[in-house]
């Protein structure tokens, strides 16, 4: 009897199974790694007013504090928990450039090469890694791309949908996604291949769903007389003084991308304008397009991160194609030599951004050197310990005691750890929690936090230090006295506008 053969190991699963497998991987190594230091100051704040929920925000749209209470009702305030929908966001990001490799016509070898390039950008390890829109707003440009490469190749206008959702989400997760829309219009204007969907009722439907996906954020901004345009103009404003927008171009090459996968970036680019990726030129026209606009806006750089995938998708398939033509030696030394790059720049991406550094070491002080986040997730709960001291100390002598401070991180810290050592909600004039007033009484004295003496006795006759902000490394933030002021010298609701700011 025949002896029956055994299927080899890369025949027993599909090419899906594998890019699934090879994302678990990378989502399996976050879980592990996303248990160090604290929160991002910018993730508390999203978790505090995802203890708020509404359908708009100051500083932001609503879903991604929508996202951070699903999280505290799972996990509470779990770094783990919190941070896994973050990577979760990338790891399908992943999965879906892999399949974009796979609509362009690359097999198993390509789709897992743009899977892992876009996995090992630095700008997506560091998304990983922290609870932030930008997290969310990637894995829609992501979705929408793969739609629009969808349509494009099947000639279906049912695409249109999902690319009027995914428009729609990204709107609810970041305002960035309204600088894809001017290119997509015009492109849907001059190309004739998607000009004839213009009489297609799909493609309507898709700007149907976009907008009754928006319109709850639209009637709060009409509602609050659009005061987060008041916040991003001054955000604008702050980027450009502070030189924050410089380095646009040269910090797409290293950051949004690797070091090691531009050369696949660049493919891609010469993939659209090829032969073989003629059907699909529109999506380097939205590339360019896009990029132009936040170029000419003086938007910060990494607005611009997810319009990579589908370059390196691209740029993969380029590869492969070109590595077939080799002979079989040169296509092993090709081989081994592109592993090894990506496994170093998958190296050198973790070195920066993934955090397992021990606080204040050589390695962890040079990758905040880099991008400075590692900073901002020290110190929180200790601050709210520090001051839950205090406050027993001297709410026993102050009736009606509030604590207040300057910067939405820390008093977000206080909405998230507070309740557990019985503090009172914290109030702060800063973006939305401005909006939510100082109470439904006037508080007879504050402790502040991250306000200077002479700030506070503008507004109170007495002040007086009763404590410093400080945590178990030594990292000092700025501001770090806290005061107890008391004798408001004008009124609250004086006092409440004047403080307002944005930040």
């Amino acid at each position: 009897m025949a002896e029956i053969e055994q299927p080899r190991f890369q025949d027993r699963f599909t090419d899906f199974q594998i890019l699934l497998f090879v994302a678990a991987v990378r989502f399996v190594i976050h879980l592990l790694a996303n248990n160090k230091y604290g929160f991002h100051q910018d993730a508390l704040a999203f978790l505090a007013n995802g203890q708020q929920l509404a359908w708009g925000y100051v500083a932001y749209p609503p879903l991604t504090p929508f996202i951070g209470r699903i999280g505290l009702e799972l996990f509470g305030p779990s770094l783990v928990g919190i941070k896994a929908f973050a990577a979760g966001a990338q790891c399908i990001a992943m999965v879906f450039t892999g399949l974009m490799a796979k609509e362009f016509g690359g097999g198993r070898m390509a789709q897992v090469i743009a899977s892992v390039a876009a996995g090992i950008g630095i700008m997506s390890l560091g998304m990983s890694t922290l609870f932030q829109y930008i997290t969310f707003d990637y894995l829609w440009w992501v979705l929408i791309f793969y739609c629009l490469i969808r349509l494009l190749k099947t000639e279906n206008p049912g695409w249109w949908i999902g690319v009027g959702i995914f428009i729609g989400l990204g709107m609810m997760t970041k305002y960035t996604m309204a600088f894809l829309l001017p290119p997509l219009v015009l492109v849907v204007l001059l190309v004739p291949q998607l000009r004839r969907d213009l009489t297609s009722v799909w493609l309507w439907i898709g700007v149907g769903a976009s907008i009754l996906i928006v319109l709850p954020n639209f009637i709060w901004q009409v509602q609050h007389n659009f005061i987060t345009l008041d916040f991003l103009n001054y955000i604008s404003a702050r980027d450009r003084d502070m030189g924050r927008a410089d380095g646009f171009f040269t910090q797409q090459l290293y950051v949004n991308l690797n070091p090691v996968t531009l050369p696949v970036a660049i493919a891609g680019v010469y993939f659209y304008f090829s032969e073989q990726g003629k059907k699909f030129r529109p999506l380097i026209y939205l590339f360019f397009g896009v990029l132009l606009l936040f170029a000419v806006a003086q938007g910060r750089f990494y607005y611009a991160a997810p319009l990579y995938p589908m370059l390196l998708a691209a740029g993969a398939v380029v590869g492969i194609d070109w590595l077939n033509t080799k002979n079989s030696i040169a296509q092993k030394r090709i081989t081994r030599t592109s592993i090894g790059l990506l496994v170093v720049g998958a190296i050198i991406g973790g070195f920066i951004f993934v955090p397992v550094a021990p606080v204040q070491s050589a390695a962890w002080t040079i990758a905040n050197d880099i991008h400075d986040n590692y900073y901002d997730q020290i110190g929180w709960e200790e601050l709210v310990e520090i001051t839950a001291e205090i406050y027993t100390k001297e709410s026993e002598s102050t009736e009606n005691l509030a604590i207040m401070t300057s910067h939405y991180g820390s008093v977000s810290a206080f909405h998230i750890y507070g309740s557990g050592y019985d503090l009172p909600t914290a109030i702060s004039p800063v973006n939305g929690f401005w909006l939510r007033g100082y109470g439904s009484t006037s508080p007879d004295g504050v402790l502040t936090i991250g306000y200077q003496l002479d700030q506070m006795e503008t507004h109170f006759s007495d002040c007086k230090l009763v404590g410093r902000a400080e945590n178990k490394y030594g990292i000092e933030k700025p501001n770090p006295e806290i005061y107890l002021c008391q004798g408001n010298k004008a009124s609250w609701d004086s006092i409440w506008e004047e403080l307002q700011r944005f930040s």
